[in-house]
């Protein structure tokens, strides 16, 4: 064995393990499994620990280090396992030197943390990589961190604040994937719409998105992560109306559709200003689908308030539903707030996820006849421009192929290809 990347949570996180990886082959590190861990819930931390203990049992001689948001934010708790031998924190992951002592002399009880103030880090740096193992689709970093406090959310802490690439690293990464093969690109960070507050001229994220599909002509598909409706700038939404390979499919940072919740949450918009954005979006690109991040059962949340965030799924159109069941993380306002029970929170999830596959159901049955240029992502599954999961009969992963849509099985969509 080598170096093995065991990866949790987002988007970005994939891209960073490949960063990671790179890196740390350059140190000449060797037997080592590297696990970059996630902190958005308390389930996530529960799993990174459970995967560190099977690692080692399965690699008893291997090193074991642990990074990623949840060895930011709980650098402690990870030290403390007799398995893990090194913690690194976010900004020291992406870091050769990080490794080369590691290579070189091992690792000493007293360095086993090499954890930073996160919130000291100004810039991210553009790391150039060549693709992401395994994956049909690339992901590349327009920027890290977060700016905003919302009460539940301890990502902040884990990330630092909102940090930009600049755009010319961002466009000669898309160029270098897109010349290794890759036909789709996801912009990928902690909170995207964010991008450019920090560098000279301000760009926004529209700005860049008109820059990449102009200086990057040979990209095929280009897909936005999760936005923040609020910051969506009007050089984005001209992008959406007139950019074809901007994909039709945007995923929200919602998190609930109740006004009382959302200030509670601090968030920065209401429910009114989701369904707005959702219109007007629809008014310039007809055929676009939304997803969303909901939140169940948040404190102090009611039925009536709960009710507000289920008609919103409708008022808004989702297909696409991420449900989060209330997951009070220690240092957050939210989690010194007075709790839903855990009974209530569980089954508010559970109702939300059933809207969720109504809404898919919906969406997949509309599907039917139309004809959908397909991602194949592994031999015989692929994603459509709405990122709709199908079953269809193609090999090779990361092509473009068109193909014509003819049923479903109530989860995904089945198809012919037909070129």
């Amino acid at each position: 064995m080598s170096i093995d990347v065991v990866t949790f949570g987002c988007r970005l996180n994939a891209y960073e393990s490949e960063v990671m990886k790179s890196e740390a082959q350059a140190a000449g590190l060797e037997d080592a499994v590297l696990i970059n861990t996630c902190a958005v819930t308390n389930e996530a931390v529960r799993q990174a620990r459970q995967s560190i203990r099977k690692i080692r049992r399965d690699n008893p001689n291997a090193k074991i280090i642990v990074t990623g948001c949840a060895a930011q934010t709980e650098a402690a708790t990870f030290a403390a396992m007799e398995e893990v031998d090194l913690v690194l924190g976010n900004d020291e992951k992406l870091k050769r030197e990080s490794y080369g002592g590691v290579a070189q002399f091992g690792i000493e009880e007293s360095e086993k943390v090499q954890v930073n103030d996160i919130m000291s880090v100004r810039e991210t740096a553009g790391h150039l990589i060549d693709g992401l193992q395994g994956r049909a689709r690339a992901f590349v970093q327009v920027q890290n961190g977060c700016d905003h406090r919302c009460t539940f959310c301890i990502i902040p802490y884990g990330r630092g604040n909102s940090r930009s690439v600049p755009m010319g690293v961002i466009i000669d990464q898309m160029k270098r994937l897109v010349d290794n093969g890759y036909n789709e690109i996801v912009l990928t960070g902690v909170d995207i719409t964010s991008f450019g507050a920090d560098l000279p001229g301000t760009p926004t994220l529209g700005t860049l998105t008109q820059k990449i599909l102009k200086h990057v002509p040979d990209l095929a598909r280009l897909r936005l992560s999760s936005i923040d409706s609020i910051e969506a700038d009007d050089a984005l939404m001209d992008a959406i109306a007139s950019e074809q390979r901007l994909l039709p499919h945007l995923h929200l940072s919602l998190q609930a559709g109740d006004n009382m919740v959302l200030k509670r949450m601090k968030r920065r918009h209401l429910r009114e200003d989701t369904i707005r954005f959702c219109e007007d979006v629809r008014k310039l690109r007809p055929d676009v689908v939304f997803g969303a991040d909901i939140i169940a059962g948040f404190p102090t949340e009611t039925e009536e308030m709960f009710q507000n965030t289920l008609k919103i799924v409708d008022e808004c159109g989702l297909t696409y539903l991420h449900v989060f069941p209330f997951s009070p993380r220690p240092g957050t306002p939210a989690a010194r707030m007075p709790q839903v029970e855990r009974a209530i929170v569980k089954e508010r999830a559970g109702r939300l996820r059933e809207a969720g596959d109504k809404a898919l159901l919906k969406h997949l049955e509309a599907e039917v006849g139309k004809t959908r240029s397909i991602l194949v992502e592994k031999d015989g599954v692929g994603r459509t421009e709405l990122f709709t999961l199908v079953e269809l009969d193609a090999k090779e992963a990361g092509s473009l192929v068109t193909a014509r849509i003819t049923g479903h099985t109530g989860e995904h969509l089945i198809a012919d290809v037909i070129f």
